[in-house]
């Protein structure tokens, strides 16, 4: 195939106002929120741009070429093969999308995972990535023995087992999604756009799922690892020290890179608060802080940025991550810690959340949502709904929502549902089945269980999102799962935990907030002066420092690391025991989510 091209000036469009991540970054200002939360890598560990792979691959007989659902094939291989480190060798080009099975083929094998037409839940996909090539074609690719360099590239390509060298290509989920917002990128083997989503729904899960189970496969095998989100610009590394890195991070102290979306009922607390935002967003509504199926692992040296998706942590040190809870989560790391902002902005719909048969049957999930509200800040007039009025008719309930969905007409929801005064740390318990919303006023933390997309609306104040369009209600679903038992004095007495010192000293004390008996994780939060040191008990442990200025947290055998307020961090089950040291001048106080 010829190797002689001409590349496009025109790069993919971003539907977002989300600044992209740099290539390098900048020194870090003192006490201010991390969004590029980094892994020192040492020195010469990551190199940047096309011409230095190029130089790598030239050196090569068979390469392979691989990578995550939203990579531009087309443009990487253009930009690598007009390098002059290869643009005037003999390559043996192989696109191994040529050997797809048709889309209509592909979209009949999908049809029994994407559910509903207008719906936006799916199902789990059970296929393999092999599913989706026609195997007589696959065993019609040939090498050209007269070629210096066989490069075979796109999805699933290392199918064909035709390398002795695999460059894997990451891509991350907040990236795809943001071209997949502008049509900018398609779904795995289908070449049209569709609303967003269609396409989420799609990628959530389909190609997610089907993409994630190829990388676990291919973990210990590849031999370079590549940050793709720039298109005309990468940054690499070579697997074995990144692998290296893992096997560190998996018994010290680690950050996931967070990011942020506006939202329908967005507030302003993070903008206001989170120096390192577009302050020029409308607003922000979440922080996915710690939603580790969508973030990624940030590397640095010499001030470069390689990021790559958290999966590769837990598909290689899931069991010094979980400790003793890994026989029951395997991969699947099992705790989230999120943002959701109605500070200045407005409530949250009236929501619920599927039991655990629910999820599995309907959708295939593992887990399901069990969630906690961790009130951080509010303003004096803030609000959670919670659990039902003691004299709530299901019957009257769900009549008074449908006419509400179908007439546009306001409904008083507190005629139905508990509405409570939050104060700054109080905490909400919500296992599945309870109703549920965080009124206008709050920076709520929100613990919960890993899964995150399966809210089942009710009532969602009769606004629209924030492209003018009326947001889903989901009241079927949700009736399928509300708790009509939570109610009355049972919520005070079973949702509303029950705060309780369980061990003080002169500079410290720990206070238990205790979960629901339906939540595999428990709570407790650090509060000190000066310094506290805990065991991990064989769990992970997850932190934020939910007041003080910053921590300087401490591991056997691990470099310290200084974490700022609201900073989300994390410490495995094998780093046995951790210390941390308040930095700032007033008392530190860490909320800490372990498994039970």
């Amino acid at each position: 195939m010829s190797n002689h091209f001409k590349t496009s000036s025109i790069p993919r469009e971003r539907a977002t106002d989300q600044y992209v991540a740099p290539l390098k970054k900048t020194e870090r200002e003192k006490n201010v929120f991390d969004i590029y939360p980094t892994f020192n890598l040492g020195p010469d560990k990551i190199s940047s741009g096309y011409r230095s792979l190029a130089a790598y691959i030239a050196k090569q007989k068979k390469v392979c070429l691989d990578g995550f659902v939203g990579i531009d094939w087309d443009l990487i291989v253009e930009m690598l093969c007009q390098t002059p480190e290869l643009k005037n060798l003999h390559i043996n080009l192989i696109n191994f999308s040529t050997v797809l099975k048709s889309e209509n083929d592909i979209m009949l094998m999908l049809e029994p995972y994407l559910g509903e037409e207008d719906s936006i839940w799916g199902t789990k996909c059970k296929l393999g990535m092999i599913d989706f090539f026609d195997e007589e074609k696959m065993n019609l690719i040939k090498i050209d023995p007269e070629a210096t360099i066989t490069i075979i590239y796109g999805f699933g390509s290392n199918l064909a087992n035709l390398h002795d060298t695999l460059i894997y290509f990451d891509f991350p989920k907040n990236e795809l999604q943001y071209l997949a917002r502008s049509g900018s990128v398609s779904n795995f083997g289908l070449s049209r756009t569709e609303e967003f989503y269609k396409m989420y729904k799609h990628y959530y899960f389909v190609d997610w799922v089907v993409m994630n189970e190829e990388k676990k496969k291919l973990t210990s095998t590849i031999d370079i690892i590549v940050d793709s989100q720039h298109d005309r610009d990468i940054n690499w590394a070579f697997m074995q020290d990144i692998r290296t890195a893992l096997n560190f991070m998996s018994s010290s102290i680690f950050r996931v890179r967070p990011w942020f979306e506006p939202g329908a009922w967005g507030g302003e607390w993070m903008k206001n608060k989170i120096k390192s935002l577009n302050p020029a967003v409308v607003n922000y509504a979440w922080a996915f802080s710690l939603i580790v199926p969508e973030n990624g692992l940030l590397f640095e040296s010499d001030g470069y940025l390689l990021e790559i998706s958290f999966d590769f942590l837990m598909y290689q040190e899931a069991k010094n991550i979980l400790g003793d809870h890994y026989d029951r989560f395997g991969t699947e790391f099992p705790i989230r810690f999120n943002f959701l902002d109605t500070f200045n902005g407005g409530n949250l719909s009236i929501q619920c959340h599927p039991s655990l048969p629910y999820i599995q049957e309907t959708f295939g999930e593992n887990l399901t949502q069990d969630e906690c509200y961790y009130i951080l800040d509010c303003d004096n007039d803030s609000s959670v709904f919670l659990g039902f009025q003691d004299n709530i008719d299901p019957t009257k309930f769900k009549k008074e929502l449908l006419r509400s969905e179908q007439e546009n007409k306001e409904l008083k929801i507190t005629d139905f549902v508990q509405k409570h005064d939050s104060r700054k740390h109080d905490f909400y318990l919500i296992p599945n089945g309870t109703v549920h919303s965080a009124g206008a006023g709050n920076m709520v933390l929100e613990i919960s269980a890993t899964p995150y997309i399966f809210t089942f609306k009710m009532y969602d104040w009769l606004r629209l999102d924030l492209n003018g369009k009326t947001r889903p209600i989901n009241i079927e679903h949700a009736f399928n799962n509300l708790n009509f038992k939570r109610k009355g004095k049972k919520v005070q007495e079973e949702l509303i935990s029950k705060q309780t010192v369980i061990e003080k000293e002169h500079d410290y004390e720990v206070i238990h907030f205790p979960t629901h008996k339906e939540h595999f994780y428990d709570v407790r939060r650090l509060d000190f002066d000066n310094t506290i040191t805990r065991e991990t008990q064989g769990s992970c442990q997850v932190m934020m420092l939910v007041e003080g200025e910053s921590v300087l947290v401490e591991t056997n055998g691990a470099e310290s690391q200084l974490l700022n307020y609201a900073e989300t961090f994390v410490i495995p089950a094998a780093a046995e025991h951790f210390t941390l040291k308040n930095m700032g001048k007033s008392k530190a106080k860490v909320i800490n989510a372990y498994l039970k």
